[in-house]
């Protein structure tokens, strides 16, 4: 199994894409697998969903965007297991508003929920990454890194977004020497609970309904259609990859029709 005797740190591991790749590592025999989230209870309910015995699912509850926090979420998990040897960036808040809008609450959201994680935990793990030879970043960014949609203003999420896509190619040359290989997956909309966050379950199903359209292949992503890049990133047969951005959006930024612009 590609994860056996491995260490595997998931920020925003309590559901939806970080919870579905946590259920994979699993399955590829991962040694151990440590979640974060900012609430106890999403992670509770995590844990026995992926392991009720809790032998290989360790939870770490605090605000990963403080760097104390996330320096000892890393912690926590060396001393659980052993070490690191991949991290899973998977937090973030998509929130759709115009940039004349935005305020600064919206600004420090969006860096919090996205791009402070990313870069503190990142940090903390990279030593203890370099004392197993090396490692594997992979960050669940985003389309709207890349590009502006019209019917979607997200400026605050896509700027933090954005800095996430930036660490990756930073973090790659810097890492390269320590075998430690950083890489992302740039997503469309992937169906997943956070949208329940800032609306009603009828409202966020309405509008997720309302934009398969918007995907050339003619539907919504699903977590499961992510994992499978994060495990083959984080893995040894990506061995050779690194500073690289996939995109994983149902082929959008291939280019849009007409009629899913309009």
């Amino acid at each position: 199994m590609r994860f056996e005797n491995k260490v595997v740190l998931i920020t925003g591991g309590g559901g939806g894409i970080g919870k579905a790749a946590a259920r994979r590592f699993l399955e590829e025999d991962a040694e151990g697998v440590v979640l974060n989230s900012r609430r106890q209870e999403v992670l509770e309910a995590a844990k026995e969903e992926l392991d009720p015995s809790g032998q290989r699912v360790e939870l770490f509850a605090g605000d990963a965007s403080q760097r104390e926090t996330a320096k000892a979420f890393v912690a926590a998990a060396t001393e659980r297991f052993g070490g690191v040897d991949v991290l899973v960036n998977s937090t973030g808040i998509f929130r759709v508003k115009p940039f004349e809008e935005e305020t600064e609450e919206d600004f420090e959201e969006a860096l919090d929920s996205t791009l402070r994680p990313t870069f503190y935990v990142s940090q903390a793990a990279v030593p203890e990454m370099r004392k197993r030879g090396g490692g594997g970043i992979v960050s669940v960014g985003s389309m709207w890194a890349i590009d502006a949609i019209a019917t979607t203003p997200t400026s605050a999420y896509s700027a933090a977004q954005a800095g996430r896509h930036a660490l990756t190619k930073n973090l790659a040359i810097e890492l390269a020497k320590d075998n430690i290989r950083v890489n992302t997956v740039a997503l469309s909309f992937v169906e997943t609970p956070a949208y329940e966050r800032f609306m009603t379950p009828e409202e966020a199903r309405a509008v997720l309904d309302s934009v398969n359209a918007f995907h050339p292949l003619g539907r919504n992503g699903q977590p499961e259609d992510v994992v499978e890049a994060i495990l083959f990133f984080a893995s040894a047969d990506a061995g050779w990859i690194t500073g690289t951005t996939l995109p994983i959006d149902g082929g959008v930024l291939a280019g849009r029709s007409p009629v899913a612009a309009a």
